[in-house]
């Protein structure tokens, strides 16, 4: 049995993915921005000189929710490993944990608790996906820019 998600909207998601799935997590970033929730964005948030590892650690520290964007590349990146094996690490992440599925692949590679989790599936186009992934703070999806 897939444990829920917990609504209520998120002080700051944690962004984890794959760099060569930039495109989608830039756009699942917009998303979430253009609907009021915060979130942690490698590509926005890290500036050439600061100490990338540093930055990834505090935001980790600093963020309640955990969105990982699952893809095959996703599985084979250690620092998505790493920063997943922190989230289910953190009792405060707990049930703040959100697998979204944005390319078939095995999520076991990652971790075999993935399955636990509630997903929100984005494999059948992403309006549908973002209609979802709002809904689990309990928010309406405004015009969605493909």
């Amino acid at each position: 049995m897939k444990r829920p998600v917990r609504t209520g909207l998120p002080q700051e998601v944690f962004l984890s993915h794959s760099s060569k799935d930039r495109r989608m997590a830039t756009r699942l970033a917009a998303l979430l921005r253009e609907h009021g929730v915060p979130v942690w964005y490698s590509q926005t948030q890290l500036l050439g000189a600061q100490q990338w590892q540093d930055e990834i650690g505090a935001a980790l520290q600093r963020c309640d929710w955990f969105l990982l964007l699952l893809s095959p590349a996703a599985t084979k990146s250690q620092w998505v490993k790493r920063e997943l094996l922190y989230a289910l690490r953190s009792p405060r992440f707990g049930d703040r944990i959100l697998p979204v599925c944005y390319r078939a692949c095995d999520a076991s590679r990652l971790s075999w608790t993935l399955e636990a989790f509630q997903a929100v599936d984005f494999t059948a186009g992403f309006e549908a996906g973002a209609r979802e992934l709002l809904r689990t703070w309990g928010l309406g999806v405004a015009e969605i820019k493909h």
